[in-house]
């Protein structure tokens, strides 16, 4: 199956969403509402892409700041053997951003707000972002029967690398709270694998969760190999890896409800900058 990386952003204003009309496009998407976005370009970041769709598609201005919200599978009904990672963002916009401008893809939008639209005409991805459609046959949240989190789950992302492999390694994490980040960090681990640096970086979220009171976290790693093992698809081979291991299962505890999320590694930059900036001050021989 082919996997296609696609942004959304749910563009607010007080408790209403912005849809756009497509005025071009296939068949099944024609005339239908849709939030702003599309696909990702090759060597092009997730949150540069919600940016660049603001600005083109409904003339956005000045400074915009893109909240990641959420990240869930699609499989295109259209094309059954095409996967969408969707990558979902929230932005808020007041009168400082301008009137709203369509690109020649759309010839209307709307503020939904829930019953002033048929749901019929709005997108199936449209629709399971905004919360009006459950989740369809073929899509899946990664490890979730629901599109979105909660809004009691935090989730953090975590990663860890190590620049030869055993080599000097490091770990990080960012956690995320209704969209916003609300903790971030990394630490140098000396000498280690890359495995073992996921899992440290695994610890670091769940200490960070742990330290901001949250109940109902959602760990979202690239390593697949770490998310199976922690949710118990994988046997633990390596000795080396079974203290961290050990310790992640003593946090667990700590909390109503823990879940491990494999992410492709491209939807993971946030927690990859801050194992990159650990890595990188190390080298320079700065204090970390």
């Amino acid at each position: 199956m082919t996997q296609r990386i696609s942004i959304r952003v749910r563009v607010t204003n007080h408790d209403k969403v912005l849809l756009l009309r497509r005025s071009d496009g296939r068949e099944s998407i024609l005339g239908q509402f849709e939030l702003p976005g599309g696909r990702v370009n090759n060597n092009e970041q997730p949150d540069d892409a919600a940016r660049r769709y603001l600005r083109e598609d409904i003339g956005l201005k000045g400074d915009i700041a893109p909240h990641l919200e959420d990240v869930f599978t699609y499989v295109d009904r259209d094309s059954p053997d095409l996967q969408y990672v969707v990558v979902v963002y929230r932005v808020v916009v007041g009168n400082r951003h301008g009137a709203i401008k369509l690109s020649s893809h759309y010839d209307r939008y709307v503020w939904f707000t829930p019953g002033k639209v048929d749901a019929s005409q709005i997108t199936d991805v449209s629709q399971i972002v905004i919360g009006n459609l459950p989740m369809p046959t073929g899509m899946s949240s990664h490890d979730s029967d629901r599109a979105r989190p909660s809004e009691d789950t935090i989730i953090v992302y975590t990663d860890g690398g190590s620049r030869g492999n055993p080599g000097p390694s490091a770990a990080g994490y960012v956690v995320i709270d209704r969209g916003d980040i609300v903790d971030h960090g990394g630490d140098y681990l000396g000498i280690t694998t890359n495995n073992q640096a996921e899992y440290h970086g695994v610890v670091q979220g769940l200490e960070a969760a742990q330290r901001l009171g949250a109940e109902k976290v959602e760990v979202r790693v690239d390593s697949m190999l770490v998310a199976n093992q922690l949710k118990g698809i994988y046997k633990i081979k390596n000795r080396e890896l079974w203290p961290v291991n050990e310790r992640v299962n003593e946090l667990i505890k700590g909390f109503k409800r823990v879940k491990f999320t494999h992410v492709p590694r491209e939807l993971n930059q946030l927690a990859d900058g801050e194992v990159n900036k650990v890595l990188d001050r190390h080298k320079r021989g700065d204090v970390v």
